[in-house]
Protein backbone atom coordinates (compact mmCIF):
# COMPACT_ATOMS: atom_id res chain seq x y z
CA UNK A 1 0.00 0.00 0.00
CA UNK A 2 3.13 2.03 0.45
CA UNK A 3 4.11 1.87 -3.18
CA UNK A 4 0.41 3.01 -4.58
CA UNK A 5 0.21 6.01 -1.89
CA UNK A 6 4.10 7.17 -2.88
CA UNK A 7 2.86 6.39 -6.69
CA UNK A 8 -0.56 8.29 -6.19
CA UNK A 9 1.18 11.19 -4.69
CA UNK A 10 4.56 11.74 -7.02
CA UNK A 11 1.95 10.81 -10.39
CA UNK A 12 -0.16 14.50 -8.47
CA UNK A 13 3.15 16.38 -8.57
CA UNK A 14 3.96 15.39 -12.87
CA UNK A 15 0.32 15.86 -13.49
CA UNK A 16 1.12 19.18 -12.56
CA UNK A 17 4.64 19.02 -14.05
CA UNK A 18 3.20 18.75 -17.28
CA UNK A 19 0.27 19.83 -17.83
CA UNK A 20 -0.40 22.72 -14.83
CA UNK A 21 0.87 25.39 -17.02
CA UNK A 22 -2.03 25.01 -19.60
CA UNK A 23 -4.27 27.29 -17.11
CA UNK A 24 -2.09 29.70 -16.02
CA UNK A 25 1.02 29.05 -17.88
CA UNK A 26 -0.04 30.61 -20.86
CA UNK A 27 1.60 34.19 -20.48
CA UNK A 28 4.91 32.85 -19.68
CA UNK A 29 7.87 32.64 -21.70
CA UNK A 30 7.99 28.24 -22.73
CA UNK A 31 11.50 28.44 -21.06
CA UNK A 32 9.94 29.66 -17.76
CA UNK A 33 6.98 26.87 -17.71
CA UNK A 34 10.09 24.17 -18.68
CA UNK A 35 12.03 25.63 -15.16
CA UNK A 36 8.66 25.43 -13.42
CA UNK A 37 8.00 22.06 -14.61
CA UNK A 38 11.47 20.69 -13.75
CA UNK A 39 11.15 21.72 -10.30
CA UNK A 40 7.95 20.33 -9.36
CA UNK A 41 9.03 16.63 -11.53
CA UNK A 42 11.75 16.65 -9.15
CA UNK A 43 9.69 16.30 -6.50
CA UNK A 44 8.20 13.64 -8.19
CA UNK A 45 11.07 11.84 -8.93
CA UNK A 46 11.60 12.24 -4.66
CA UNK A 47 8.29 10.36 -4.25
CA UNK A 48 8.37 7.71 -7.44
CA UNK A 49 11.88 6.14 -6.81
CA UNK A 50 11.12 5.25 -3.72
CA UNK A 51 8.05 3.63 -4.80
CA UNK A 52 9.17 1.61 -7.52
CA UNK A 53 12.23 0.31 -4.66
CA UNK A 54 9.97 -0.30 -2.20
CA UNK A 55 6.89 -1.68 -4.70
CA UNK A 56 9.95 -4.20 -6.19
CA UNK A 57 9.64 -6.12 -3.05
CA UNK A 58 6.36 -6.85 -3.63
CA UNK A 59 5.26 -6.55 -7.05
CA UNK A 60 7.38 -7.72 -10.20
CA UNK A 61 8.51 -4.50 -12.83
CA UNK A 62 5.49 -5.56 -14.90
CA UNK A 63 3.16 -5.20 -12.51
CA UNK A 64 4.56 -1.94 -11.26
CA UNK A 65 4.43 -0.01 -14.43
CA UNK A 66 1.00 -1.40 -14.92
CA UNK A 67 -0.32 0.41 -10.96
CA UNK A 68 1.43 3.25 -12.51
CA UNK A 69 -0.28 3.39 -15.23
CA UNK A 70 -3.92 3.15 -13.67
CA UNK A 71 -2.99 5.98 -10.87
CA UNK A 72 -1.76 7.93 -13.79
CA UNK A 73 -5.11 7.77 -15.87
CA UNK A 74 -7.18 8.23 -12.10
CA UNK A 75 -4.91 11.51 -10.99
CA UNK A 76 -5.49 12.80 -14.70
CA UNK A 77 -9.26 12.08 -14.56
CA UNK A 78 -9.58 14.04 -11.34
CA UNK A 79 -7.25 16.73 -12.18
CA UNK A 80 -8.86 17.44 -16.13
CA UNK A 81 -12.22 17.44 -14.09
CA UNK A 82 -11.34 19.80 -11.46
CA UNK A 83 -8.59 21.70 -12.19
CA UNK A 84 -8.67 22.16 -16.06
CA UNK A 85 -12.88 22.06 -15.30
CA UNK A 86 -12.82 19.51 -18.77
CA UNK A 87 -16.24 17.23 -18.76
CA UNK A 88 -15.48 13.56 -18.80
CA UNK A 89 -17.16 11.27 -21.11
CA UNK A 90 -18.42 8.54 -21.98
CA UNK A 91 -15.52 7.15 -24.29
CA UNK A 92 -12.93 8.21 -21.45
CA UNK A 93 -14.80 5.82 -18.85
CA UNK A 94 -14.52 3.13 -21.46
CA UNK A 95 -11.26 3.98 -22.28
CA UNK A 96 -10.89 3.75 -18.15
CA UNK A 97 -12.38 0.45 -18.28
CA UNK A 98 -10.23 -1.11 -20.35
CA UNK A 99 -7.67 0.06 -18.02
CA UNK A 100 -9.04 -1.59 -14.68
CA UNK A 101 -9.97 -4.64 -17.45
CA UNK A 102 -5.69 -5.14 -18.32
CA UNK A 103 -4.59 -4.63 -14.62
CA UNK A 104 -6.83 -7.23 -13.47
CA UNK A 105 -5.22 -9.74 -16.09
CA UNK A 106 -2.04 -8.35 -14.77
CA UNK A 107 -3.01 -9.42 -10.98
CA UNK A 108 -4.95 -12.20 -11.31
CA UNK A 109 -2.75 -14.73 -12.23
CA UNK A 110 0.63 -16.08 -10.80
CA UNK A 111 3.51 -14.08 -12.13
CA UNK A 112 6.21 -16.53 -13.26
CA UNK A 113 9.60 -15.94 -12.32
CA UNK A 114 12.33 -13.91 -12.91
CA UNK A 115 14.73 -15.10 -15.35
CA UNK A 116 17.92 -15.79 -13.90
Amino acid sequence: MNTVLLLTMSNIFMTFAWYGHLKYGHTWPLWKAILVSWLIALLEYCLAVPANRLGYVEFSGLQLKIIQEVVTIVVFIAFAVLFLKERLAWNHLVAFGCLGVAAFFAFAFRVPAPIP
